[in-house]
């Protein structure tokens, strides 16, 4: 009896130790947070910040030596192309012209003249390319109407002729800069006359827009040529330009949609790119590495009226649209695990991991497209933790759930 009490107490010992060992070796459940794997659109875009500028702009220069009276215009004032004074100059006593000053004047003048032929000779090119291209659009609309081309032959047209349209404004106001010059020349030719001493001469607007700087206030001695008042008009020829890594601009092509953010108002605004200019230049980052970037040309797409709060050199944020699809399964982007040269993704199959080899297409910061391996409407697990691997038990965290 004495015996088997002893064995008793060691069995009941033995069994003891047995369940604490069975409890510390039982599976523990391993917390995860899940997403479903769904299908709609996915967006992939190049994201950099941007700054307005406008893109003709014009600087009003000093035509000859001489006192700059105090300049009253302030910086957003309208002017008026041949009416607002823009600045006003009073001739001191004038130094005599020598022959190779009045020679060097004279081929001023000359230079002055060729450049308004020249560009009164783009003008009318500009002209005659213009017509063409609304005579293009009036046939692609017909053809259109009849259903004989496509709508990509029209939308192409109007692009073309709105590309035509901007090059007869760009013609203009180059015929008005030459035009400037070519009075500032003569302006030049008519300065030795020594009663022109105290005379005051007006500096007229060349264009009609608004100041963007005043580069000189007080009335001050200014060297001909010096700089005065920058004008421009930022309602018409706003653009956004963008420098982006080369690497980046290397995919992004003229017409690409972009995303005007973050720019103040509280609507986004819609963009394309216009231009991407083929050199590059270096720029040195927040973190002192050298960064090869290039400038990107974007124009507005929404009415003025949209974003007539913006001014020269604002600051916004651009979403350059590289890639779009209407309809892909996709999954978060933390759910991509690295696999070889491949990507998977962890499945929660009933209280179990599974781990799923997915071809992962298209992806941006949030969301990757799969191509293949995994269906919509799946719980996949974000943020995997290095618990988590093929056939874990697994416990989905409900939501609120601090861990």
């Amino acid at each position: 009896m004495h015996a088997f009490a002893r064995y008793r107490r060691w069995l009941i010992v033995l069994l003891l130790v047995a369940g604490v060992v069975a409890i510390a070796m039982w599976p523990t459940p391993v917390p995860v947070d899940v997403m479903p794997s769904t299908r709609g659109p996915l967006v992939v875009t190049v994201d950099e910040e941007g700054e307005t500028r406008v893109r003709y702009r014009y600087v009003v220069s000093a035509p000859l030596a001489g006192r700059v009276l105090r300049i009253e215009l302030e910086p957003g004032d309208p002017v008026v192309r041949g009416r607002t004074v823009v600045a006003r100059l009073r001739a001191e006593a004038p130094t005599l012209l020598d022959a190779r000053s009045r020679a060097e004047a004279e081929a001023g003048v000359s230079t002055a003249r060729a450049a308004v032929g020249r560009a009164e000779a783009d003008l009318r090119r500009a002209t005659a390319a213009v017509e063409l291209a609304r005579a293009d659009l009036r046939r692609q609309r017909d053809l259109a109407a009849a259903q004989l081309t496509t709508t990509q032959a029209v939308d192409t047209a109007e692009s073309s002729a709105r590309a035509a349209e901007e090059s007869v404004r760009a013609a203009e106001f180059a015929v008005a800069s030459g035009r400037s010059q070519l009075e500032l020349a003569e302006a030049r030719l008519m300065v030795p006359t020594i009663d022109a001493s105290g005379r005051v001469l007006t500096v007229t607007s060349p264009v009609d827009g608004v100041v963007l700087k005043r580069l000189r206030e007080s009335e001050s001695v200014a060297a001909a040529g010096e700089p005065l008042v920058e004008i421009g008009n930022p309602v018409k020829d706003l653009e956004i330009v963008s420098d982006l890594l080369s690497t980046d601009a290397v995919r992004v092509k003229a017409g690409a949609r972009v995303r005007v953010e973050q720019w103040g108002g509280d609507r986004v605004l819609m963009a394309r790119v216009r231009r991407v200019e083929p050199s590059g230049f270096t720029k040195i980052s927040a973190l002192g590495v050298e960064e090869q970037r290039v400038n990107v040309l974007m124009g507005f797409e929404d009415p003025s009226d949209a974003w007539k709060a913006l001014g020269d050199g604002y600051r916004v944020e651009v979403r350059i649209v590289m890639w779009e699809a209407a309809e892909v399964v996709k999954v978060p982007t933390s759910a991509l695990v690295r696999q070889g040269d491949g990507w998977s993704v962890f499945v929660v199959n009933g209280n179990r991991i599974q781990s799923v080899t997915v071809e992962v297409g298209q992806r941006n910061a949030e969301e990757a497209e799969i191509r293949s391996g995994l269906d919509a409407g799946r719980q996949v697990v974000v943020h995997p933790s290095d618990r988590v691997i093929d056939g874990a038990l697994v416990e989905v965290r409900g939501a609120g759930d601090p861990r």
